[in-house]
């Protein structure tokens, strides 16, 4: 399974770019996304920008991420939490978890 790490860009150089992101600062390549600037937000599988996000989906998948995370240390969740599964989501929910 992949799993895909919000970071932001540092510093562009060309092709590639030095993202922070969950405690760690990697060189990432960006030849998938195109060219992009100090400040923006990329999906990131492996050491390859996947896509370009807002700092609100940003957000979104760190606290995805920290809740897995949580539960894989065995951390008490708070009983409210939900994940829709995507067969059981409206058209307008899907558009949105996908970017479409």
């Amino acid at each position: 399974m992949c799993i895909g790490i919000p970071m932001q860009v540092i510093e562009a150089d060309g092709r590639f770019a030095l993202c922070e992101g969950r405690g760690e600062r990697r060189r990432i390549n960006t030849a998938l996304v195109g060219d992009v600037i100090r400040g923006d937000w990329l999906l990131v599988f492996i050491d390859d920008a996947r896509e370009h996000i807002d700092a609100d989906r940003a957000a979104e998948v760190n606290a995805a991420l920290d809740l897995v995370l949580g539960a894989m240390q065995g951390a008490e969740l708070p009983g409210d939490i939900d994940f829709a599964l995507p067969s059981q989501m409206t058209p307008e929910q899907m558009r949105a978890l996908t970017g479409a």
